[in-house]
């Protein structure tokens, strides 16, 4: 299946070497059978949010970093499939779908966070050749008087990092403030 990746809602896509700009949010619009619409809602003080149709599952994501330290990649910013979808692999070609699309765009690897406490999923995207680049103490913030927390930055590496540097797993832990 060929997709390709399209700007939000005041995105630019400008950069002559790959087509985009660092922080553009991307969307796979109408992927028959997979994923849902994408109602994104964007300011440069506001997080990524959306409305999704639950039917089957769908991902978004967004390309950024520095194509000169070697940093420019595809980032998952969500992925989800419906609980009666779960288990037929839908989550894999989700990503799949996202990995061609960032080696075409010139990526480096592709990253994604995932909460340390979800083992099924960590354990899915490590079969799908993710590993943990580094951990992120108390990335995902809590509710109702839990504690904070850590995250694993998860990252594959493409064709472009022929020597899968952007995979090196970091020493030690790093707090969300020391995240580029």
């Amino acid at each position: 299946m060929s997709l390709e990746w399209t700007s939000s809602p005041g995105g630019s896509v400008t950069s002559p070497a790959t087509g985009l700009c660092s922080g553009t949010t991307l969307l796979f619009p109408g992927v028959p059978g997979f994923l849902s619409r994408w109602l994104p809602e964007h300011t440069a003080s506001q997080p990524y949010s959306w409305q999704e149709d639950r039917s089957t599952g769908e991902v978004m994501g967004k390309a950024e970093g520095s194509v000169a330290r070697e940093e420019w990649h595809g980032h998952v910013t969500a992925l989800s499939v419906a609980p009666e979808f779960r288990r037929l692999g839908l989550a894999a070609k989700l990503m799949e779908l996202l990995e061609e699309i960032s080696e075409r765009k010139g990526g480096f690897f592709v990253d994604l966070f995932v909460r340390v406490s979800n083992q099924v999923a960590v354990n899915m995207y490590k079969q799908l050749g993710y590993s943990v680049y580094r951990t992120v103490i108390e990335y995902y913030s809590a509710s109702n008087g839990e504690p904070d927390e850590d995250a694993y930055d998860m990252r594959k590496a493409l064709s472009r990092d022929t020597e899968k540097k952007s995979i090196i797993p970091l020493p030690h832990p790093v707090r969300p403030e020391d995240i580029e």
